[in-house]
């Protein structure tokens, strides 16, 4: 064969190679019309987010299962479907890049269904189907067969398909069913009649979803806790189907800054067994995390059975410690690895114009924390909503401290969104305190949904508390749905102690948890201050600026206050609001949180569009925000 006749061929073969990638693209387009990201261009329907979903606990046996599904929207009740289409999975029903656009609501039910082989490496082993988030309430059926249900739309659950999958052909069929604000689960601000701050539902799979193989006798997750005054990592881990004999071993492995477990280091720094499920690592050196110093050291766990290895997983973890701090005749402030920081950073709901809750790319995931360290900012407060695990890991390789909020049950749109139930609207009808630690009630909740608010909250702190950039707890925000404040302050410590407690973010305060939260708009304000409690500005800002080409609708654009007509105009307010905070923080404020990393639908107060451009000039806003942050040491 000559070499001309060898191009020929070759070409062949990679077109009959790029076939079903080709027909995935004629099955698939963004839907609708509205403003898109730079990055729905790359979104590659045949393998849509193809990154390893699970950073701190990486193996090689793994199958991404993302992509197009067939889809059909039926009445509740249904117990089947017939397909009436394609969705790209793992973008919502009703976002642009699922290819759907449509709504769903209580009375229907969203199904799903894709066939799959399992590999032949993974012979004798169990094979695991990992969700990284489905909301709300998922059915899921293999082969015929209900296998498990789970409730929940911010946590990630794992079903055990071994015995009932088969080597090929197996049928994975999902039936959703999501209520939104016509209910009392955690939905933060999605709602059925978007406007104003309430946003466009999100119903179904918005996170990865992935198959595992894993051996009988397996690592199932592990836990780091470091003390950096002793020099120790403590890791607690969980095995399934340990024999009398095997060894449990934990590496601490040399890592760094933007270390990543995908490719991870091979010097061993020192290790331990897990003895009882519990390791105790001496850290020679240990070196700390921090803003400034983002060192993430790597983890292998691994179990040996006759001194072999028969499973390992491969995490990290990273030493650091947030305290209360309180020097004499002088207000209570954050400290972090014991030295007192000014936490400042945007309120950061984490929504796009293309995927609502999910980004359409993991580059797109990363950049709106690699723009807020850039912009000088130390924190984000990462607003009623849940981000995927990866989300996390690049907060801690940026070094960004984060807030993280519970997503909220109930708000007070009661007047306008009459779309619920009554027993809903009267629940949520109850007072808010607002800038007074007087006169605020409780909202009436049923039982059963503060029973679902306890296991959902305990699901998240579960799932996230692995990940060190996390270093506050907010189990409510304002008073929307808050109820038995300091129960669930109570709870919250007891699941997790070593992390501050912000019990209600500009909520009605109950006398507990670490910190006293005020919001304030649009200028920086503290109208209440407590004195055993660290006090924070939970909110302020929110300067408008509706920049022409890059809005979610041509009406209603709205922010805190006159909106502004030029990037100009809002710079220089920000600078004098930024002048404003200094003095609160030289009379005891510790923290801010500005409103927001981004617009939000017909909500124009985003440092950046929607879509994702900037408005502001970026050396000025920086020097601006570090001048904020220093301003606790040169007080």
């Amino acid at each position: 064969m000559n070499i001309q006749m060898m191009r020929k061929a070759l070409n062949l073969l990679l077109a009959v190679a790029a076939l079903p990638a080709m027909l995935s693209a004629q099955e698939w387009t963004p839907a609708g019309s509205t403003i898109r990201t730079k990055w729905a261009s790359e979104v590659n329907p045949s393998a849509p987010l193809p990154e390893y979903p699970r950073p701190q606990m990486v193996r090689s046996s793994w199958m991404n299962l993302n992509g197009l599904w067939n889809y059909a929207i039926t009445p509740a009740e249904a117990s089947d479907f017939t397909p009436e289409g394609r969705i790209l999975v793992p973008f919502a029903v009703e976002s642009s890049l699922s290819g759907v656009g449509r709504n769903v609501g209580k009375d229907q039910a969203l199904w799903y269904e894709r066939s799959f082989d399992v590999p032949k490496a993974w012979k004798g082993r169990r094979v695991l189907l990992h969700f990284g988030a489905v909301d709300w309430k998922a059915d899921i059926y293999v082969n015929g067969t209900l296998l498990a249900s789970h409730t929940g739309g911010y946590t990630p659950f794992t079903v055990d398909l071994t015995g009932t999958v088969k080597s090929k052909g197996n049928v994975l069929k999902i039936r959703v069913w999501d209520a939104t604000d016509n209910s009392w689960q955690p939905r933060g601000k999605q709602v059925n009649e978007p406007q104003g701050i309430w946003y466009t539902p999100v119903t179904g799979i918005w996170q990865t979803v992935w198959l595992e193989g894993v051996p009988q006798t397996s690592v199932e997750s592990y836990y780091a806790v470091s003390d950096i005054k002793a020099g120790t990592f403590s890791v607690e881990v969980k095995t399934a189907c340990l024999l009398d004999g095997d060894e449990v071993k934990v590496d601490l492995l040399e890592g760094g800054i933007g270390y990543s477990a995908e490719t991870p280091a091979s010097t061993v720094v020192a290790s331990a067994s897990a003895s009882d499920g519990k390791a105790l690592i001496n850290v020679p050196d240990m070196k700390l995390w921090s803003p400034d110093s983002p060192y993430l050291y790597g983890l292998k766990v691994s179990i040996l059975r006759g001194g072999k290895v028969i499973d390992s997983v491969d995490g990290y973890t990273a030493a650091r410690e947030i305290s209360v701090s309180r020097k004499p005749k002088q207000s209570k402030r954050m400290a972090l690895n014991g030295e007192e920081l000014f936490h400042f950073g945007p309120l950061d709901q984490g929504w796009w114009p293309d995927g609502l809750y999910t980004a359409p790319t993991d580059e797109a995931l990363r950049y709106d924390i690699a723009k807020t360290k850039e912009w000088g900012f130390n924190m984000i407060r990462k607003h009623i909503k849940v981000e995927p695990a990866r989300w996390y890991y690049y907060a801690d390789v940026e070094g960004i401290l984060v807030w993280q909020d519970m997503p909220c049950i109930g708000d007070f749109s009661t007047g306008v969104l009459q779309t619920r139930d009554p027993e809903i609207i009267a629940g949520q009808n109850n007072v808010w305190s607002r800038d007074s630690f007087l006169g605020g009630t409780d909202c009436v909740v049923p039982q059963e949904w503060k029973d679902n608010y306890y296991k959902e909250w305990t699901e998240i702190i579960n799932a996230l508390k692995g990940f060190q950039c996390i270093v506050v707890w907010v189990p409510f925000n304002e008073a929307w749905g808050q109820f038995d404040t300091k129960e669930v302050v109570a709870y919250t410590r007891n699941l997790d102690p070593t992390r501050l407690i912000n019990q209600a973010s500009g909520g009605n305060f109950a006398f507990c948890g670490d910190i006293q939260d005020c919001h304030h708009y649009p200028q920086p304000a503290m109208n209440a201050v407590e004195g055993k409690f660290v006090n924070v500005l939970g909110e302020y800002g929110g300067i408008g600026y509706p920049v022409p080409g890059h809005l979610w609708k041509q009406d209603k654009n709205w922010g805190y206050g006159a909106v502004k007509s030029s990037a100009d105009e809002v710079l220089e307010q920000y600078a004098e609001y930024a002048e404003l905070l200094k003095h609160y923080i030289y009379t005891g404020t510790a923290a801010a949180v500005y409103t927001q990393t981004t617009d939000v639908e017909v909500e124009v107060n985003g440092i950046m569009t929607y879509d994702r451009i900037v408005k502001l000039d970026e050396k000025r806003f920086r020097e601006i925000n570090t001048g904020v942050i220093n301003t606790l040491n040169s007080k």
